[in-house]
């Protein structure tokens, strides 16, 4: 899947997914490889917000390397890492979840996001990226959405991205037990959906 609204690419984009009338923005655009959550809205309010540096919405990720990092490599990637264009990128959140074979699961929070920023972080300090998941955006969580699930955000949920007092982190728990179909009827304005890149 492309994670965009519209693509010369032959390939289905996530706006395929989500059969709601209207023109949705995208959120959180992940690269081919990767996969996790990304919000779609009609509302250009929260779409800046959630997209504009000087909101520091934090990004949180599950991110699988091929080996197991050192005690400097990990410093070094949250003291902030050179790219190769020679942008530097902000501190970041970065600890060791689990051990999976001869690589290991890392969680990365981070507050920006340069395109392929992780996997070319991860190159720099000699810990290829195998796999990325997009688990957060904002006070949004994943939850238990699979590949090509989707569900409205309810109207607390947006009031927590656009930072109003009182709300708590939301998590994309399906709504009952399966989310929604094409030809039910839906909540307005406000899209989720997650989407694997192929």
């Amino acid at each position: 899947m492309i994670s965009a609204a519209q693509s010369p690419d032959p390939r289905p984009t996530v706006r395929d997914l989500v059969p709601v009338p209207g023109h949705l923005y995208p959120v959180g655009r992940l690269d081919v490889d990767s996969e996790g959550l990304i919000l779609l809205t009609n509302d250009g309010e929260l779409a800046n917000r959630l997209t504009h540096p000087r909101y520091g919405h934090e990004k949180e990720y599950r991110v699988l390397v091929a080996r197991r990092p050192d005690e400097t490599q990990l410093e070094t990637w949250r003291r902030g890492v050179v790219l190769e264009d020679g942008y530097r990128t902000a501190p970041a959140q970065v600890r060791v979840e689990s051990l999976a074979g001869k690589g290991t699961w890392l969680r990365v929070i981070m507050r920006e996001g340069k395109k392929r920023q992780i996997r070319e972080t991860g190159s720099q300090i000699g810990l290829p990226v195998v796999k990325i998941i997009r688990l957060r955006i904002g006070t949004l969580q994943l939850g238990n959405l699979k590949p090509r699930e989707w569900r409205h955000l309810t109207p607390e949920e947006v009031a927590a991205l656009k930072g109003q007092p009182g709300k708590e982190r939301a998590t994309l728990e399906k709504p009952g037990s399966k989310p929604k179909k094409r030809g039910e009827s839906s909540q307005p304005r406000r899209a989720s959906e997650k989407g694997r890149r192929r």
